[in-house]
C-alpha cells in the first residue's frame, strides 16, 4: 500500500516525464469539462446532460480522494482554497435541484483553470520556449481566468432575470462590452443585484483588466538578478543594472 501512496504521490508532484504527462491530462480534463460546463449553461437539464455531471463528479471525487490520501497533512488539505472549491464543485453536480437556487456556487467551477499555473512552470522547466515567453503566457492565463470568472458571475446571477442574458455567450458579450468600458447599452443589468454587481465589475473589474491587459503588450523583462541590489526584472537588451548601474549578464541566444 505504501509503494502504491509513494506512486500516486510523484504522479501528482514528482518531475519524471509520466507525472508531467498526468498532469497535462489532468489539465485536458479541466479544460474539457469547463468547456462542457459552458455549453451545458446554454441547453435545458436534460437527463443526458445530469448524467455527464454526474461522470464527471465521479472524476472529481476520485482526484479529491486521492489527493487527500497522499497529503502529508490531511487538515491542512482539507482548508485549502482549491480543495474548498473543489468540493463546493462536487456539491453543485451531484445536487443540482436542491443547489438550484444557489447557482453562484457554481462559479467556482471556473476556478479549477488555477491549475494550470502548476502545468506552467512544468513546461517552462522543460521547454525554452516557455521559459523565454513565461511572463507573456502567465499574463494571457491571468487574463483568461479573470474574463472567465466574471462572466460566470454575470451569468448566474442575470440568467433567469435577465432578459439579454440567456445564454453564456450573452452574458460574455455584456462582460467584454463592460470591461473594455464599449457600453453599447443593448444588454443592462437587471435588479438591484444585477446594478451592484456592474458597478463592482466597472468599479475594480475595468482597473485590473485594463491592468492585465498592458502586461501582455508591454515589453517583456528578463528575470536577472543584480549581484548588488538585488533588482530581478531587467530589460532584455539591459548591460547595466538600471537601479544601481551594476554591470549585468543577461544570457540570450546570439544574433
Amino acid at each position: 500500500m505504501q509503494e502504491l501512496k509513494k506512486f500516486i504521490h510523484l504522479l501528482y508532484h514528482g518531475r519524471a516525464k509520466q507525472a508531467v504527462l498526468f498532469r497535462y491530462a489532468l489539465l485536458c480534463f479541466d479544460i474539457v469539462t469547463i468547456s462542457f460546463f459552458v455549453a451545458s449553461s446554454m441547453v435545458p437539464a436534460t437527463p443526458l446532460v445530469l448524467l455527464i455531471d454526474f461522470c464527471i463528479a465521479g472524476v472529481l471525487i476520485v482526484d479529491f480522494v486521492v489527493r487527500l490520501w497522499i497529503s502529508e497533512s490531511r487538515r491542512g488539505f482539507l482548508f485549502q482554497f482549491m480543495t474548498l472549491a473543489d468540493l463546493i464543485v462536487i456539491a453543485t453536480l451531484l445536487v443540482p435541484l436542491v443547489l438550484e437556487n444557489f447557482a453562484f456556487l457554481r462559479v467556482v467551477r471556473t476556478l479549477r483553470l488555477i491549475r494550470s499555473y502548476r502545468v506552467l512552470t512544468d513546461l517552462r522547466e522543460r521547454y525554452k520556449f516557455f521559459a523565454r515567453n513565461e511572463q507573456l503566457l502567465q499574463s494571457v492565463l491571468n487574463l483568461f481566468v479573470f474574463i472567465f470568472v466574471f462572466t460566470a458571475l454575470v451569468y448566474v446571477f442575470q440568467v433567469r432575470i435577465n432578459p439579454g442574458i440567456q445564454t453564456y455567450t450573452d452574458a460574455l458579450y455584456f462582460t467584454i462590452a463592460t470591461l473594455t468600458t464599449t457600453g453599447f447599452g443593448d444588454i443592462t443589468p437587471e435588479g438591484t443585484l444585477g446594478k451592484v454587481l456592474a458597478i463592482f465589475i466597472m468599479v475594480f473589474g475595468v482597473a485590473l483588466f485594463l491592468r492585465l491587459v498592458q502586461t501582455i503588450f508591454r515589453p517583456q523583462k528578463a528575470n536577472v538578478r543584480c549581484g548588488t541590489c538585488g533588482l530581478t526584472r531587467h530589460d532584455l537588451d539591459a548591460i547595466h543594472c538600471k537601479h544601481c548601474g551594476e554591470v549585468i549578464n543577461i544570457e540570450t541566444e546570439g544574433a
